[in-house]
C-alpha cells in the first residue's frame, strides 16, 4: 500500500505522465490513509529514516498508517506485545512528527 501512494503521489508531481499505460483513479479506492501528497512524500523519506536505526518501529507504523491495523493487531503481527506496541507507536509518531517537520522546513527554503 506504502509503494502504491508513494507511486503516485510522485506521478501527480511529475511534469510528463507518457506512456501507453492505463490510469487507474486512486481517487475511487479507499485508502487506509488518505492525505496530501507532499505529506505522504515526506512521511514516505521520514519512514526510510525511521528504518534505518528502528526497523521494528518502521513496520509497525506500515501496519497501523497504511493497512489501517490496531496496536493489538499489529502486535500480533509482528509478534511483540501489545505494551510494547503502544511504546513502539508512540516513540514512532513522535520521531515522525520531527523529521517531518525538518522535511516541511527544509522544503519551504
Amino acid at each position: 500500500m506504502r509503494r502504491i501512494l508513494i507511486d503516485r503521489a510522485r506521478r501527480k508531481r511529475a511534469i510528463h505522465h507518457g506512456g501507453e499505460q492505463q490510469r487507474v483513479d486512486i481517487q475511487e479506492i479507499d485508502l487506509a490513509s488518505p492525505t496530501d501528497d507532499d505529506e505522504l512524500l515526506a512521511l514516505n523519506d521520514a519512514l526510510d529514516k525511521l528504518a534505518r536505526e528502528h526497523k521494528v518501529e518502521t513496520e509497525l507504523v506500515k501496519l497501523r498508517y497504511f493497512v489501517g491495523m490496531t496496536n493489538d493487531e499489529a502486535a500480533q503481527v509482528l509478534g511483540i506485545s501489545l505494551r510494547t506496541a503502544k511504546y513502539y507507536w508512540t516513540h514512532a509518531r513522535a520521531w515522525l512528527f520531527r523529521e517531518i517537520g525538518r522535511y516541511k522546513v527544509d522544503e519551504s527554503c
